[in-house]
């Protein structure tokens, strides 16, 4: 099957027309809320990673640019490394400690260690 038409939400998968175009539906983008607002969550996960554990930052509600920024100020406090995937921070190790000081220090009050 070519890579043309590619599936979209809506659930088609292919078109006989050849000028046939999904249309695209607009990623909403949510203003980024103030530190102290933020809901975050800090949980350690260990499913689907061979066994290495790794922090889990979730709840961030903002746009992609601030929540990739905020994941490297968590790696670079924490001096490991890590990767900004599906709206969610993931360091590598057991930081939630270190992750909790940092969020506290810089006015992320909400959030939970869980």
């Amino acid at each position: 099957m070519s890579k043309k038409n590619k599936p979209d939400s809506k659930g088609f998968v292919y078109s006989t027309d050849p000028n046939f175009r999904f249309e695209e539906e607009p990623q909403e983008q949510h203003a980024t809320l103030p530190p102290a607002q933020q809901l975050l969550k800090v949980r350690l996960d260990t499913k689907n990673r061979g066994g290495k554990a790794v922090t889990l930052v979730q709840g961030f509600v903002g746009t992609d640019e601030d929540l990739e920024e905020l994941g490297k100020k968590l790696k670079n406090f924490c001096g490991t490394g890590g990767a900004v995937k599906d709206g969610e921070v993931i360091i590598q190790g057991d930081q939630r400690d270190k992750v909790m000081q940092w969020l506290q220090k810089n006015g992320y009050t909400k959030a939970k260690k869980l």
